[in-house]
């Protein structure tokens, strides 16, 4: 799915700009057309209640349901019994944002924060059918923003819009994704569904919190990537930047071999972090900012989660 560009582009700034407040919400209306089927809405927890699969029989006692009564069992034991149903309970799903400044790149069709706020409205169309609710933790940015579990999507486009209007410092710090699962995880203490939203990049300080939320939780975690993240054009002298800690490297990219070393060496990076998707015994989808992300998370998201 193609946004369009809605500045010019400069040395500075190469990639598109914020997708605009009028955009995202017609982004909204459109992705709630085509995300329809894509993942079922239904999902049982663990308990007793008013669900359908049987989970045990007991005797009658005044003030049951005379409809609930299992007559073959009554006929068996000589005594009235009824039927006590699993519940079906609504499913908790929590949205974990990561806003730092490594998510406002791009330099392909859109940066990597405008992939994640549609993974985010993709998640909030999905996550709140049939009375199921939806609980969102930004972090990484000027300041943590929560929205509690609640049915429907209230508040959500308000949540994108609010981490623009308070961009993250640039050269303030690598952020460490470790310390705010651990915050999140403090907060989702329901069984349900995770669904976590970042580039990954930073200390790798993330795997014993993340075995420790998929521990109570069905996991996904979704990667973005821009492609100038895994390979350097050939453009001769550029100052690269670590938005996040500020650290500046110059790089001659004629050299065939420095460019060769690079997307080696990007390649390794990221299959450490797929590794420790794969200790953790998550599920792991990869979006990129360029070409169309919402095919690839449909086609993940179609799979089932573990």
């Amino acid at each position: 799915m193609r946004l369009p560009q809605v500045r010019e582009r400069t040395p500075d700034r190469p990639g598109p700009g914020p997708t605009p407040a009028t955009l995202l919400r017609a982004l909204d209306l459109t992705l709630s057309r085509r995300v329809q089927g894509i993942m079922p809405g239904e999902h049982k927890a663990p308990g007793i209640g008013g669900g359908i699969e049987l989970a045990a029989v007991r005797p009658y006692v005044p003030g049951d349901d005379v409809r609930t009564i299992d007559w073959n069992v009554t006929a068996r034991m000589r005594q009235a019994h009824v039927r006590v149903p699993v519940a079906e309970r609504a499913l908790t799903t929590w949205l974990l944002l990561d806003a730092s400044a490594s998510m406002h790149f791009g330099t392909a069709d859109r940066r990597k924060a405008d992939v994640a706020e549609g993974v985010a409205l993709v998640v909030g169309q999905l996550a709140t059918k049939r009375s199921n609710r939806l609980g969102v933790f930004a972090f990484g940015g000027a300041e943590t923003l929560t929205l509690p579990p609640r049915q429907g999507r209230a508040g959500l486009l308000g949540l994108l819009l609010a981490l623009r209007e308070e961009p993250p410092a640039s050269g303030g710090g690598a952020t460490s994704l470790g310390a705010a699962l651990r915050r999140a995880g403090a907060l989702a203490r329901q069984g349900g569904l995770v669904v976590l939203v970042s580039d990954f990049r930073g200390p790798q300080d993330w795997l014993d919190p993340l075995r420790a939320i998929r521990a109570r939780h069905s996991v996904l975690c979704v990667e973005v990537r821009d492609p100038r993240e895994q390979e350097l054009p050939a453009m001769g002298v550029l100052s690269l930047v670590d938005p996040e800690t500020g650290r500046q490297v110059r790089a001659d990219t004629r050299s065939r071999k420095l460019r060769e070393r690079f997307a080696a060496a990007a390649a390794s990076e990221r299959e450490q972090v797929a590794q420790l998707f794969r200790d953790a015994r998550v599920d792991h989808a990869v979006l990129s900012t360029s070409g169309d992300w919402l095919r690839p998370l449909a086609k993940r998201l179609g799979r089932g989660l573990r």
